[in-house]
């Protein structure tokens, strides 16, 4: 379980990114946060693993951990899995050197320079097949496409035992049916483990076909939370300020946006 209490990030500029937001997150659950660019996703995402620094509020992961605390918030990387829009590979190394670098939470100081053990090797070479890229096991990263280079970055949250994966847009940069592929894998290894995972998107019919519960922003505010099927053309409207495309057959009227909105 982790949670945010009154998260807020305000920018140097006065950019208010993430309002005052209080959520918490349940172990299991598949939760995908959707909106728009500049929603503020991105921002409560990377604030639940420390990436992006609070200006009020916190985070508390299990055993009731203030984020806050350096010790505490090494411990919860450990175990929390981060998937990146662009993959963060070391693209001259191969599959299982970028797989191996997910343990590194496990060792400190000088150990860190010394050779991964066969055990961690073993179980490195598991989540390269569990993915299903052990023929490429091998082979130098920058030599696969995108969404076996995303497979890649899934693996390699996978060896660090996660509690939690946090997948920042994973599937942005690749196309619809990649995309698909991509999350179904993601979403049946979280639900064999019993992972949680919170997802950032900005595609609806993504949300409503993978996520447990959706929390929807728009303008750095949560304007939704609830289940896939609670979201409507009204909720859509809050979200995106736009009708919902994949939900439009009764209606003749075209797609309309609201001035300064991208979807």
């Amino acid at each position: 379980m982790i949670r945010t209490e009154q998260a807020e990030v305000v920018y140097p500029n006065g950019t208010r990114a993430l309002a005052a937001t209080s959520l918490t997150f349940a172990p299991g659950a598949f939760t995908v946060l959707l909106g728009p660019s500049g929603a503020g996703k991105s921002t409560l995402l990377r604030s639940l693993n420390g990436l992006v620094r609070l200006t009020a509020g916190k985070v508390v992961a299990e055993e009731a951990d203030d984020l806050r605390e350096p010790h505490a918030l090494r411990r919860h990387r450990r175990r929390t899995g981060m998937v990146f829009q662009q993959h963060q590979l070391i693209g001259r190394a191969t599959v299982l050197a970028n797989v191996l670098t997910g343990r590194l939470g496990y060792h400190s100081g000088l150990r860190t320079l010394l050779p991964f053990s066969a055990t961690e090797k073993r179980r490195a070479l598991d989540a390269v097949a569990r993915v299903g890229l052990i023929e490429y096991a091998l082979r130098r990263c920058d030599q696969l496409s995108g969404g076996q280079q995303q497979r890649v970055g899934i693996a390699r949250a996978l060896v660090q035992e996660p509690a939690l994966i946090l997948a920042d847009e994973p599937v942005a940069s690749l196309d619809p049916a990649t995309a698909e592929r991509v999350l179904s894998l993601l979403h049946g290894i979280c639900k064999a483990d019993g992972i949680a995972a919170v997802v950032s998107l900005h595609q609806l019919e993504f949300a409503r076909r993978f996520a447990d519960r959706i929390v929807g922003l728009a303008k750095g505010a949560v304007v939704f939370d609830g289940s896939p099927s609670k979201l409507g053309r009204a909720e859509t409207l809050r979200i995106y300020g736009a009708e919902p495309a994949d939900n439009d057959e009764d209606s003749e009227e075209p797609l309309q946006l609201k001035t300064g909105t991208h979807a």
